[in-house]
């Protein structure tokens, strides 16, 4: 059995890839933070794009692929740290007007928070006396509701999917900056201690791969939840150890790697915390 990606689904990751490059650079990054305030031509770009749409029958506007290219496209975007309720506008392409072709942003109750609250067209779910609340992440502004409900698997994985695009991001950003860092006339990334941790990134990153992309076959709420606490591992242990490979350097402004760690850590708390996952894990053995 193959289980390498396609040269359809290898063109659709490069393809989210070249988008996401012209459309959400660095600088496009940058400037998010400092004005967190969703793009909506972005959005529709994305809409264009069949991002929203990608799993909607052909029938219904929609592409007509499955949940194994879903995740390459949620994990290019976590890559890129795009900003916004993907995985909710996604979820709902289809039941909401205009949600899959970019034109509205949708939001979700998810476990007693919802991101983006304020800039969403439509909300699932009770937010009676959401509050705002203090975000780590300068890119997810989040409210809190007194209401939970219960994620589906596949906003799971896709949140899974977007943990592992970070994580893997996160091992290029270590690995640069070791090569082109120099200390005591050599790169750092000479020095064995160094080595190490871009090392364990990398296995932990791979490891994670696999099992979101086996989960994305198998669709198995089981190993979704597994696929989701390998996930938030390697994103969260991977963002800060290469803040480690960093130095001092990765706490300022001029690094990326602060603002994966920061989404990691969000990311982790939502739509399927690693306590719940545990739990579901438990339940099936």
């Amino acid at each position: 059995m193959d289980f390498r990606l396609t040269e359809e689904q290898r063109a659709l990751k490069a393809g989210m890839r070249e988008l996401l490059a012209a459309r959400f650079d660095r600088e496009a990054l940058r400037a998010a933070v400092e004005r967190p305030l969703l793009d909506r031509a972005l959005w529709r770009a994305l809409g264009d794009a069949g991002f929203f749409a990608l799993r909607l029958p052909e029938s219904e506007g929609g592409v007509g692929l499955g949940l194994p290219e879903a995740v390459l496209v949620f994990e290019e975007a976590g890559r890129a740290l795009l900003p916004g309720p993907l995985v909710a506008t996604h979820l709902a392409a289809g039941a909401v007007a205009g949600a899959a072709t970019g034109q509205s942003v949708v939001t979700r109750v998810d476990g007693g928070l919802v991101a983006w609250l304020a800039e969403a067209d439509h909300v699932q779910g009770d937010t009676t006396g959401a509050t705002p609340m203090r975000s780590l992440d300068p890119l997810t502004p989040l409210h809190r509701t007194r209401a939970t409900r219960t994620p589906a698997p596949e906003a799971v994985l896709l949140t899974a999917a977007e943990q592992l695009g970070s994580a893997a991001r996160s091992t290029e950003l270590a690995v640069e900056h070791a090569k082109r860092r120099e200390q005591f006339g050599q790169p750092v990334g000479a020095f064995q201690a160094v080595k190490h941790l871009c090392a364990e990134m990398l296995v932990r990153t791979e490891v994670a791969r696999a099992a979101v992309y086996a989960a994305a076959v198998t669709e198995d709420p089981y190993e979704i939840a597994g696929a989701k606490l390998l996930a938030d591992e390697a994103a969260v242990r991977g963002a800060r150890d290469c803040l480690q490979v960093h130095g001092g350097m990765g706490f300022t402004w001029e690094a990326d790697v602060h603002l994966h760690l920061k989404r990691a850590w969000v990311r982790a708390e939502q739509w399927q915390s690693a306590a719940q996952a545990a739990e579901a894990l438990a339940s099936a053995l």
